[in-house]
């Protein structure tokens, strides 16, 4: 027998619907629904262990994200023909779905918790990451899994002034915004996207549509769950708690905290005060106490920590730096840091730094987007990389990590409409984090605008970043510009934004209180804009404007456009020619054909062996036109002509018959012309006989009066 199904119909007011059912599929799982909208078909599930792993005081959530390439009737690229290890792509949707529920679950809450969205059919005009938040969501509230309110995510575009919920791909290439909102009925827990330089007002009335647009599906999500039948919430094992150990290591600690977070010092500084005085809470108890609770006092002197810093903020308007809420620390740069790479910059802002490399290259550096569900290009892409030394530990290195693939993306979608469409180059930016304390990504981006400028790459406007966070206690808040590592642990929320003198490029949200009015919001946006305005003066101290140029050892690129049916006689039999052509120049060349034509993009350091390759185009495109008159060069001796060279396209030949060299019988070839001689003749087209290029020398020479015959 067939189960039953239960459906629910999202409106998304434009004529499109979106479904979520269950009942059928992934019964055995905690949660399990099926997304639809269009062909698009996602299946959300989420399973959660009964009972927590002994010793674990975290949540041990994973968010899990895969696109099947059946989904899109194709098969996985490589050697091994199934899905492996997830895109980049797919690590920034798990980073997104993430974000938003990982808050959510209560504090006590430390059994596995598996959620898993995949997707199972493609829609070309659907874009898939704009609805796993709503599948993550939509699972657990079908599950007994304890969660504290359920959400959802939308995207947002803009076009010509027009608020779009969820666009497709082909709609997003007209939009000056793509914004991925998350949310509660009541709270906006995350924001992330690119935008065109737009102002923050229109930020914000971004975010108010698409929360709308969230209670609505949110709403279908709770009359789905009453459907279905709504499950009782699932007892488990709560922390142990005990007041009376609480109240001794915060008598013992909080009034140290708050004078050494009061007086402002460096990181390790303050980090080794910070540890004295733990060492001094745990001593007030005998090693019997801490074999049993020691757990306890650590995690009671964590909370006093944080509650005695956000008071000294709050209280006094400093941090722990000593710094006033709006300051921002101290900033220097470098460019050409780096003798041998194409571009170079190191920034530096109080405890983090970051050095950034771009390297110029041609289409065929492109960096390959293949996916089931989008595939193409980037002809800019940018990698962070963020090594353990840089906050003064030794950790394992596990290669490139979901925190560094999502710093990465947010940087490179800062910067990558500051880059002008007529640029000919592939620009590969890498950051380098060396130093950190505190928003590295927005160092990262600060970083590689001096990079590209040093690199000569000629940025419509250069971007900086800040990133903001908050502290506040339901009545008093603190909005801080520059915010530390500490302050980002223990504040309220995590606010990046970067952006031009004209207006925001990117933002990065995530917001971990409840009920946040858009009164605040605005405020942080207002004073993030003066703070980014601050860095990008400094940014410009450094260097005003774009070198001019690319450096002497850059490579130098020329794109021409051929017409298609000379694509062929370029490569050469085999490649041969144009292989040759690279061998002899010194140069890199590349032929992509677009819309039945040869765009060729030359690239090189030396300027004589790109003007070799230009010629040799110029030669091989060659096309006399009828009754023009060209320069041409003898290159061969014939008994019937002389073969004759286009001194405008080397290598273009044609020959010269004896009968068209002057007016006179011409008995032997080298009474007229002889070899390396140079002189005009005429192009008289194809002959009618032989179907073989005509040229003409006696054309252009006077012809001589004809003797009258005698009679």
């Amino acid at each position: 027998m067939i189960p039953q199904l239960f459906v629910e119909k999202i409106d998304l007011g434009d004529g499109r619907n979106i479904t979520i059912e269950t009942g059928r599929l992934a019964k055995q799982a905690d949660g399990s629904v099926v997304v639809r909208i269009g062909k698009t078909v996602i299946l959300g599930t989420v399973v959660s262990s009964r009972k927590a792993s002994p010793g674990i005081d975290f949540l041990p959530l994973t968010v899990d994200y895969r696109e099947k390439f059946a989904a899109a009737g194709r098969f996985p690229g490589g050697f091994f023909k199934r899905e492996a290890r997830p895109s980049d792509s797919e690590v920034l949707t798990m980073r997104l779905v993430d974000r938003v529920l990982r808050p959510l679950f209560p504090s006590d809450y430390h059994a596995e918790v598996q959620v898993m969205i995949q997707l199972m059919s493609h829609d070309d005009e659907v874009m898939p990451d704009a609805l796993a938040g709503l599948a993550a969501s939509a699972a657990l509230a079908l599950s007994d899994i304890p969660f504290e309110t359920l959400i959802s995510e939308a995207r947002v575009g803009r076009i010509d002034g027009k608020f779009i919920i969820n666009p497709s791909r082909a709609q997003l290439e007209l939009s000056d915004i793509d914004m991925m909102i998350g949310a509660s009925t009541d709270s906006i827990a995350m924001v992330e996207g690119e935008m065109k330089e737009i102002s923050e007002a229109e930020m914000l009335e971004a975010i108010k549509f698409a929360h709308e647009h969230i209670k609505v599906q949110i709403a279908a999500q709770e009359r789905l769950a009453t459907a279905f039948g709504k499950k009782e919430v699932r007892t488990y094992e709560t922390e142990k708690t005990d007041d009376a150990i609480y109240a001794k290591v915060k008598a013992a600690a909080y009034d140290k905290i708050y004078a050494i977070a009061s007086k402002g010092s460096a990181k390790h500084e303050r980090s080794a005060a910070f540890d004295a005085v733990k060492e001094e809470v745990k001593a007030l108890f005998t090693e019997e106490e801490l074999a049993e609770n020691g757990d306890l006092v650590s995690k009671y002197f964590y909370k006093t920590n944080k509650e005695a810093v956000r008071n000294v903020t709050l209280d006094l308007g400093t941090r722990l730096d000593g710094r006033k809420t709006t300051e921002i620390r101290p900033i220097w740069c470098e460019v050409d840091y780096l003798p041998s790479v194409h571009g170079s910059a190191l920034f530096t802002r109080g405890e983090t730094q970051a050095l950034a490399t771009a390297t110029l290259g041609t289409s065929r550096e492109a960096n390959q987007i293949d996916s089931p569900s989008e595939q193409g290009e980037e002809k800019f892409y940018l990698h962070y990389n963020f090594p353990p030394f840089s906050t003064g530990e030794a950790r394992p290195l596990r290669g490139t990590s979901r925190r560094e693939v999502g710093h990465g993306n947010l940087a490179q979608r800062a910067l990558k409409n500051m880059i002008p469409a007529e640029n000919p180059y592939t620009i590969r930016v890498v950051s380098e984090v060396l130093e950190s304390n505190g928003s590295s990504s927005m160092a990262t981006v600060c970083a590689g605008t001096l990079a590209l400028m040093d690199a000569g790459i000629q940025m419509i406007r250069p971007v900086s970043g800040i990133a903001m966070g908050l502290i506040t206690d339901g009545d008093r808040f603190a909005v801080l510009s520059d915010i530390l590592g500490d302050e980002d642990h223990l504040g309220d929320m995590d606010f990046k934004v970067t952006g031009t003198s004209e207006g925001i490029t990117a933002c990065q949200m995530d917001i971990k209180i409840d009920g946040l009015k858009y009164e605040i919001m605005e405020q942080a946006l207002a004073q993030a804009r003066d703070g980014r305005l601050h860095i990008l003066g400094k940014l410009l101290e450094t260097l005003a404007k774009p070198n001019a140029d690319v450096k002497a050892h850059s490579p130098k690129i020329i794109t021409r456009t051929i017409p298609g049916n000379f694509i062929g006689a370029l490569i050469g039999p085999g490649g041969k020619v144009i292989q040759e052509l690279q061998k002899a120049t010194g140069t890199t060349i590349v032929i992509n054909e677009v819309n039945e034509e040869g765009v060729i993009e030359i690239l090189g350091t030396d300027p004589a062996g790109i003007e070799a390759v230009l010629a040799k185009i110029q030669s091989i495109t060659f096309k006399p036109q009828m009754g023009e008159a060209y320069e041409v060069k003898v290159i061969k001796m014939l008994d019937f002509g002389a073969v004759v060279e286009y001194t405008a396209a080397p290598g273009n030949e044609v020959l010269l018959h004896v009968s068209e060299l002057a007016w006179e019988r011409t008995e032997n070839v080298t009474d007229v012309v002889n070899m390396g001689d140079v002189f005009e003749v005429k192009y008289l087209g194809l002959d009618p006989k032989t179907r073989k290029e005509k040229v003409s020398r006696k054309a252009l020479l006077q012809r001589p009066p004809r003797e009258d015959k005698k009679e």
